[in-house]
């Protein structure tokens, strides 16, 4: 594990960096308070530091304070060395943001301790930060293609068409349906619906943009929001999804199944105070026709207030 080390004095710096490297920490070292704020500012810095109390350029307690004003993660675990004694002291490098300290000269088993604990804390600390993600992995993805899914999708949308027409853009919009799915699921049964979706969204996502968004609108049906994408270059990526998705079949385990998907296009006019609703509404005009028209295909319609009733 890397450890940051901040000491001005050259020889301490040295007796604590070889200690250090014998208990297996590679170590990063600091000969002052500004240099040592530098390291910690950087990306993949130290996640644990050992910070003299007086220091030119800044002292321990002002990197801590510095630091935990940031209130960055992942956590840096902040442990001060110090010649002070007097309790006050003590309470003030606490308060700056110090999580521990350690009195000069220090005791090398008391420090191995003291470090240990720090270390325990990192990992609880980081647990608890990947239970928050997966947590909030499930409040906003569909649990089976790992898509956005409907709430989050619609408020990409929201968001996207606010920023577009701030800036006199345009937001494509794409609903996507899986055609004859219900006989998918009556024919095969539903894991192999199942398998289906999960491919769907897979080749969906590898055929977009990185700021494209795709989500799992309901059932076998698909939202996908293209920022700055204007008629021809919306209609083009719908194109390139309906080609991606029927190209070849999926291989179950005892069937090789193809599938196909139709998609209606539309999107948001800048400067006419367009909602969300009316650009749905319009793509989904589209999809209807596309259906009708004889599935795996691709249609268009331009969004009007009267399409939203």
């Amino acid at each position: 594990m890397q450890i940051l080390i901040a000491e001005d004095d050259p020889v301490s710096r040295r007796v604590l960096q070889v200690t250090l490297e014998k208990w297996d920490y590679q170590v990063v070292a600091a000969c002052d308070g500004a240099q040592a704020w530098e390291l910690l500012q950087e990306a993949g810095a130290p996640r644990l530091a050992i910070l003299d109390w007086m220091m030119p350029g800044l002292s321990g307690p002002e990197v801590c304070a510095n630091l935990r004003r940031q209130a960055k993660e992942p956590y840096t675990y902040l442990l001060l060395l110090t010649a002070r004694t007097q309790k006050q002291d003590l309470v003030e490098g606490m308060e700056a943001g110090a999580d521990d300290y350690i009195t000069k000269p220090f005791d090398a088993q008391e420090l191995k301790v003291r470090l240990r604990a720090g270390r325990r804390i990192l990992d609880l600390q980081a647990e608890l930060v990947a239970a928050r993600e997966a947590l909030r992995e499930q409040a906003t993805h569909d649990p089976l293609t790992c898509l956005w899914n409907r709430s989050s999708i619609m408020e990409i949308l929201t968001r996207e068409m606010a920023k577009a027409e701030r800036e006199g853009a345009s937001v494509g919009v794409i609903m996507a349906d899986l055609d004859h799915f219900k006989q998918i699921n009556d024919t095969f049964g539903h894991q192999a619906g199942d398998a289906v979706l999960r491919e769907a969204a897979k080749r969906m996502q590898a055929s977009m943009r990185s700021y494209d968004a795709v989500g799992r609108y309901g059932g076998e049906e698909f939202l996908i929001v293209l920022p700055g994408s204007t008629h021809s270059s919306a209609g083009h990526l719908a194109e390139r999804l309906r080609t991606a998705i029927s190209r070849e079949p999926i291989r179950l385990e005892e069937h090789s199944l193809a599938f196909t998907i139709s998609l209606g296009v539309s999107r948001s006019i800048p400067g006419e105070g367009m909602r969300p609703e009316w650009v749905i509404r319009a793509a989904d005009e589209a999809l209807y026709r596309a259906k009708d028209l004889g599935r795996n295909r691709v249609e268009w319609m331009e969004p009007v207030e009267e399409l939203a009733h």
